[in-house]
């Protein structure tokens, strides 16, 4: 499954253009400002239907334009399918599949989707709620089926904190608790034994992957769960112990809503303790991570895109990297200032990001060309 192109009208500084995408390792460089960032952007927005660096969609129109408008086509043996996001200021956003709006199964239609940005750094060192959704996002692209669990949790997790805000102004009794300690906890079951499966298949590759990408210390991966529940009907008597503080609060204390994901280095927690460089590996490490546990269990690779990725890594680390994503199969995108910032050897795409505005294919190095 691979991105074979991406077309852009509007989108913060690209010029309008279609950019056509190699199956392998595709660089995109040039000059601070030339739109890097917002190629790999453009290509997220189109197949995920939202930004990957902001809430805010109208953040990605360009200045005096009505729209943005990203267009990916995905290929695969059997078909071509295209992906489209377009973000209007006046009619909001639509994202389509093949013109109808995107349905429940376009995660499966095309490759799953690793970023690596610096201002995603908030993964690592941010709340633990940045790295609970995130793992779940992984666990969907592992087992699609178990994607469920985690919507019915939040729908009577919101249920269960609406009735308990309720009872604490004495709007409603507490007989209906009962009920979405449940549900609660059935799903919440489910939820925590796939985010453990998931994290035990990505403990390894991510001890490698750090090491290879030089990450000091000894790296470790682990999953900890606020409950030590194996079943729905442990949960439940874990809530029902915590009901009084719940009912005092108002809201439910306890939980997979309370989880952790601990990235560590010598036993001690990046986000805490790491370096931003030591940070930066850290993620990129789970991504590979994430990348080598799908293709093991015969998934599609992710398309991966790396914004920025070498430049806090010495040359024996970036020829690890290009070493990974070649051998690793699938797609990648990855932003540099100068060519040179990927081995020579290592066998690429080009396109080059000139004046701010035009985007200018390169198929092949060469030293006057290079962006001032």
């Amino acid at each position: 499954m691979r991105i074979e192109r991406l077309s852009v009208l509007g989108v913060r500084n690209l010029a309008a253009a279609e950019l056509a995408l190699e199956p392998r390792l595709n660089l995109v460089w040039g000059p601070n400002g030339a739109g890097k960032t917002n190629v790999l952007e453009a290509l997220y927005m189109a197949l995920a239907g939202r930004s990957c660096r902001t809430a805010n969609d109208r953040e990605t129109i360009a200045f005096g334009e009505p729209l943005a408008r990203a267009e990916a086509v995905v290929a695969d043996d059997a078909e071509r399918r295209t992906f489209l996001c377009a973000v209007d200021r006046s009619e909001g956003k639509r994202h389509a599949l093949d013109g109808p709006p995107v349905g429940p199964d376009a995660g499966s239609r095309r490759p799953p989707l690793a970023v690596f940005m610096p201002d995603r750094l908030v993964l690592v060192k941010g709340p633990p709620a940045a790295r609970r959704a995130h793992l779940d996002r992984f666990c969907a692209a592992m087992w699609p089926a178990r994607a469920e669990a985690r919507r019915r949790y939040g729908r009577a997790l919101a249920q269960r904190n609406a009735l308990l805000g309720r009872i604490r102004a004495g709007e409603a009794g507490v007989e209906g608790l009962d009920a979405w300690d449940q549900e609660l906890a059935t799903a919440g079951v489910e939820l925590i034994d796939t985010r453990a499966g998931a994290v035990e298949r990505l403990a390894t590759p991510f001890v490698a992957a750090a090491a290879d990408l030089g990450l000091p210390g000894k790296a470790s991966l682990e999953y900890r769960p606020r409950s030590e529940a194996h079943t729905a009907e442990e949960l439940t008597r874990e809530l029902g112990d915590r009901r009084d503080s719940d009912l005092g609060r108002g809201y439910t204390g306890h939980g997979p809503h309370l989880d952790e994901l601990a990235l560590r280095a010598d036993g001690r927690q990046l986000r805490r303790y790491g370096s931003q460089g030591q940070q930066r590996v850290g993620l990129l490490a789970l991504l590979f991570a994430e990348h080598d546990a799908l293709v093991a269990d015969g998934r599609p690779p992710p398309l991966m895109l790396l914004d920025d990725v070498t430049s806090e890594l010495d040359p024996e680390r970036r020829a690890a990297l290009c070493e990974r994503l070649e051998a690793g199969g699938g797609q990648a995108l990855i932003t540099a200032a100068t060519r040179e910032a990927l081995p020579a050897s290592t066998e690429r795409a080009e396109l080059a990001l000139r004046d701010g505005r035009a985007i200018v294919p390169v198929s092949a190095p060469e030293s006057d060309t290079r962006a001032a």
